[in-house]
């Protein structure tokens, strides 16, 4: 046990690719796109940012999941959830869900709106072996759910999941130790945030610019991080707003294909006839 800063250093820098999903959304993919395929558990991370309402109102229609987790987060906007087990409502600005598929969950997403800017994430990170088959279940939290912190002048910090500054995010009992956080930082702020060790961990650019671990960082650039217990963010000429996100690596095969996620092939081709012959949880939700 040590109280030793170690700071992170940067690995790489990834150019969010233009991409579309759901029926036409059109989207940037950092996470998942060919410049990097996974970042164990990290499976994918899309970031949508637009005025244009073609460019997001068809959402995304009614589709299945199995053997991961997704997160969608609002930074502005509404997405009306709507899914087999039950639940619906709308994800408005500052908002998190955060849904363990397990063994499966069919559902869809819809914007609540007809005009004006929609931005938000959508990350999915694997479940280990041992969870991929459990009942499927919820996280869900408004914006004032969301715990905010200000530790120094020109720096606001939304923590979702994982610690900071005597403070712990609201989502809990996720079996990588997830951290997620939004930094909103003034030109020329900066903070240094914990990050576990042994944790994969990124730094999300999606507003101005900044630097991570010294390396200036553009929009919708990604920065991969090595190995340490903390990183330092800085903003940029005008200012800069981020995602750090870190978990802990699961170190188990994958075999994934399209909206599933598991260890085997064989694994695989149970979760497609499973969907087809409608063996997916369709209960109520019970809370």
């Amino acid at each position: 046990m040590t109280d030793t800063v170690e700071r992170r250093k940067v690995a790489r820098i990834i150019r969010a690719m233009d991409t579309s999903d759901g029926a036409g959304v059109r989207l940037k993919r950092s996470v998942g796109s060919p410049a990097l395929e996974m970042l164990d558990p990290f499976l994918m991370l899309d970031s949508i940012s637009s005025d244009k309402a073609d460019d997001y109102i068809a959402g995304f229609p009614e589709h299945p999941h199995r053997g991961f987790e997704t997160v969608t987060y609002m930074v502005e906007g509404a997405m009306r959830h709507n899914d087999s087990i039950g639940s619906e409502g709308v994800l408005r600005s500052g908002g998190v869900q955060w849904m363990t598929a397990g063994s499966g969950i069919i559902h869809s997403e819809t914007p609540e709106q007809e005009a004006g800017l929609l931005q938000g994430f959508q990350l999915w990170i694997n479940l280990p072996a041992k969870d991929k088959m459990r009942r499927p279940r919820y996280q869900n939290l408004e914006a004032d759910q969301v715990v905010e912190i200000s530790p120094d002048r020109g720096v606001d910090i939304r923590l979702v999941a994982g610690k900071a500054f005597g403070k712990t995010g609201p989502v809990s009992g996720i079996a990588t130790k997830p951290v997620f956080m939004d930094v909103k930082l003034a030109a020329g702020a900066e903070v240094t945030l914990p990050v576990p060790d042994g944790h994969a961990a990124f730094v999300y650019v999606f507003i101005g610019d900044g630097e991570v671990a010294g390396r200036a960082v553009a929009t919708h650039h990604l920065a991969v991080l090595k190995d340490g217990n903390s990183v330092l963010l800085k903003g940029g000429a005008k200012g800069g707003r981020m995602l750090l996100i870190a978990a802990a690596p699961i170190n188990e095969p994958v075999a994934r294909h399209g909206p599933f996620v598991m260890n085997t092939r064989q694994e695989l081709m149970q979760a497609f006839e499973d969907f087809q012959k409608g063996r997916f949880v369709r209960a109520k939700a019970t809370g």
